[in-house]
C-alpha cells in the first residue's frame, strides 16, 4: 500500500517482533498505521493486513501525529531519530519510545527532543510479544502527562494495563531495569538449577513442577521485602542472615562437587556474611538491600 495523504493515527517504527506485535495490536483496533523498518521486506504481512509502508523514516514520521518506536535500544533508535531529515519531520509531533535502554539514556534523548521541538514520552513493554493487543498486555509510561493523556487512547489499542509512573522521564526506564533484574536473576537461578539438579541425576522436567512451588512462594516474600525495606526493618524472624548462609553454603559446595559454576551463589553469600559481620546476623536478607545501596 503507497502512502496516502490521510494523516495516519500512529507510525511505528521498528518491526522486529515486538514492533510487529505492536503493529498487528493497533490495526486490530482499526487505526490507520504507517510503518517503517531499517530491513527492508518485514512489512510485507503488515501491509497485506492494511498497514501503510513508509519508504523512508522521514516519510513515516511525517504521517502521523504520533509516532511509536520499539528497536533493540537506544544506540538503534538514536540511529533512526537523530538524522536531520527525521528530525525535521517529527518537530511538533510526539514520539513514545518504548526501547528498552536505561534511564540515562531515556533523559538524554528527552532533552534531545526537547531542544528540536519534538514532544517526547519514555515507556516500557513489562510483557512477551503474545500478549499484545490483550488483556494481559502491560505498559508503563513516564513523562508529561497532559502528553500521555492526549495519546492514551491510542497507546490502549495495544490492550492491558497503561500505568502512567510520574512526570520524571526516566522513571520507566528505571521500572523496567529494576524489574528485569528480577526476570534474569530468577532465570539465572533456574538454570544453575537445573544444572544442578542434573548433576544429581533429576531431570529438569521432574524438577520443574517443584520449582513452580518455589516460585509461587515469592509474591508475599517480595511485598514482605517492600515493606521491610521501606520501613528498615529487616526482619530475620521467620529465616535470619545466620541461618541463611548454611543454605547457600550447601549449594554452593553441592554445585563446586560437580564442577558446576558456583559464582551467583557465591555473590549472594558473601553479600550475606559481610551483613553478618556488620552485625545483622539476626536481621532478613532484606538488610542486603541497605549493604548494596551504600556508596
Amino acid at each position: 500500500m503507497s502512502l496516502p495523504t490521510e494523516e495516519s493515527a500512529v507510525t511505528v517504527l521498528g518491526l522486529g517482533p515486538m514492533g510487529r506485535a505492536l503493529t498487528a495490536a493497533f490495526l486490530n483496533a482499526g487505526l490507520r498505521t504507517t510503518v517503517w523498518n531499517r530491513t527492508a521486506g518485514r512489512d510485507h504481512e503488515l501491509v497485506a493486513r492494511g498497514a501503510v509502508s513508509a519508504r523512508s523514516a522521514e516519510e513515516a514520521v511525517a504521517a502521523s501525529g504520533l509516532t511509536v518506536v520499539c528497536v533493540v535500544n537506544y544506540d538503534a533508535a538514536d540511529t533512526i531519530l537523530r538524522r536531520k531529515a527525521v528530525v525535521d519531520a517529527l518537530k511538533g509531533r510526539t514520539v513514545v519510545n518504548l526501547t528498552a535502554d536505561t534511564p540515562d539514556r531515556a533523559r538524554d534523548t528527552a532533552a534531545w527532543a526537547a531542544e528540536h521541538g519534538v514532544r517526547y514520552l519514555d515507556g516500557a513493554i513489562m510483557t512477551p510479544t503474545p500478549t499484545i493487543g490483550t488483556p494481559a498486555a502491560v505498559f508503563i509510561h513516564s513523562g508529561p502527562k497532559d502528553l500521555y493523556l492526549e495519546h492514551r487512547s491510542v497507546l490502549e489499542a495495544l490492550g492491558g494495563t497503561h500505568t502512567h509512573l510520574g512526570e520524571e522521564i526516566g522513571r520507566a526506564a528505571a521500572y523496567d531495569i529494576a524489574l528485569l533484574d528480577i526476570f534474569w536473576t530468577a532465570i539465572a537461578g533456574y538454570a544453575h538449577a537445573l544444572a544442578v539438579a542434573q548433576a544429581e541425576g533429576i531431570t529438569a522436567r521432574e524438577l520443574a513442577p517443584f520449582a513452580k512451588g518455589i516460585g509461587d512462594i515469592l509474591p508475599p516474600i517480595f511485598e514482605e521485602f517492600a515493606e521491610d525495606v521501606d520501613n528498615g526493618s529487616f526482619s530475620g524472624e521467620g529465616n535470619p542472615l545466620t541461618s541463611a548462609v548454611s543454605s547457600m553454603a550447601h549449594i554452593v559446595h553441592t554445585s563446586e562437587a560437580h564442577g558446576i559454576d558456583a559464582g551467583v551463589m557465591r555473590a549472594a553469600e558473601g553479600m550475606a556474611r559481610r551483613a553478618i559481620g556488620l552485625g545483622h546476623g539476626a536481621d532478613g536478607f532484606s538488610r542486603v538491600t541497605e549493604l548494596l545501596g551504600r556508596r
